[in-house]
């Protein structure tokens, strides 16, 4: 009888995707980001071919047909005298899905629009933050010496300021006027300005957990053997320690744009993130602000949008460390 040939015994990295595909909780997460991110990616094809609306064109005066009648998007104030008008509440049809917001624009629309800016610069923020604390971290970390005491004492510095105070004061300065780099020029209203501020706030609390690892792997056998053998530093960084924090970069990702999301809607409720005429999900709250009593669903939808999105973020990092823990005690066994 022949002998079956043996099975290759499966990678480490193989051995994380396959206990992240086991985690139920995990794949639902990802699938309702993914969701999320395909609804936003589809907003242009939402406005113009099923609602038939522009979400960013006032329309105080404009009319929609509903069951066959003509009804006005501004309507008389529900209050016993029916002083003032108020927006047109959900039709949970096609046009106006959610209703309209106090310049007579469509909720839902807005709303897909607003996901694609408040997830692209979540999403940014958190690459760019991994970046700054992954730079300072091992520089921190495997230097030591008077760079570990320079750059700690820095994030020491950052991390004591508050994290909105820190955001808002960066905020005021960059979005009140220009940014100046070099031959590039970034303008008040560029999606780049609210990217940068956020990384640069949350990057102490990434750059923290980044060095206690490469502190660590600084007395690894290897790293050791490598130095002994004349190795390079910067090649022993980027051969070596790098791809050793691979794992801590992974884990930090969902939990650092969760953060950043949750930076980005603050500031654009406060006109310092994202401006006009653009949207994203805190712009759309207070545009709902002053529509709280009476048309309320302006303010939940991006409101609970934002929930989902950072729950889902949570438990997709959940996920990812118990994944990410199979890998690291397999790498171990072998």
């Amino acid at each position: 009888m022949p002998l079956s040939p043996h099975r290759a015994a499966p990678g480490p990295w193989r051995q994380a995707a396959g206990a992240l595909a086991r985690n139920i909780p995990a794949m639902v997460a990802l699938g309702v980001l993914a969701l999320m991110a395909l609804a936003s990616l589809l907003a242009p094809l939402y406005a113009h071919d099923v609602a038939h609306t522009d979400p960013f064109a006032s329309n105080v005066a404009g009319t929609i047909m509903l069951d066959g009648r003509e009804v006005d998007i501004m309507q008389p104030n529900d209050n016993p005298l029916h002083l003032g008008l108020s927006p047109i509440g959900p039709t949970w049809r096609a046009a106006y899905l959610l209703g309209a917001d106090s310049q007579g624009r469509d909720v839902a629309a807005r709303l897909l629009y607003g996901g694609r800016n408040s997830l692209l610069i979540a999403a940014g923020a958190a690459l760019l933050c991994l970046l700054l604390a992954g730079v300072a971290g091992i520089a921190a970390g495997f230097l030591g010496g008077v760079v570990d005491t320079l750059l700690s004492r820095l994030m020491d510095i950052m991390w004591a300021v508050p994290v909105y105070l820190f955001a808002i004061s960066l905020s005021i300065v960059m979005v009140s006027q220009s940014v100046r780099l070099g031959p590039f020029v970034l303008h008040a209203d560029s999606l780049l300005i609210p990217v940068f501020i956020i990384a640069l706030v949350y990057v102490p609390y990434a750059a923290r957990p980044i060095r206690g690892r490469v502190l660590a792997l600084r007395q690894a056998e290897f790293v050791t053997a490598a130095r002994g053998l004349g190795v390079p530093v910067w090649r022993i960084m980027l051969r070596d320690i790098l791809p050793n924090l691979a794992t801590t970069l992974v884990m930090l990702g969902p939990l650092v744009m969760a953060l950043a999301l949750l930076a980005e809607s603050a500031l654009s409720f406060l006109s310092l993130g994202v401006q006009a005429p653009q949207a994203s999900w805190g712009t759309i709250i207070q545009d709902g602000e002053g529509l709280i009593y009476t048309r309320p669903m302006v303010a939940i939808a991006p409101g609970l949008a934002i929930v989902i999105v950072v729950l889902a973020l949570n438990i997709l990092g959940d996920g990812l460390r118990d994944a990410l823990d199979v890998r690291d005690s397999g790498r171990r066994a072998s």
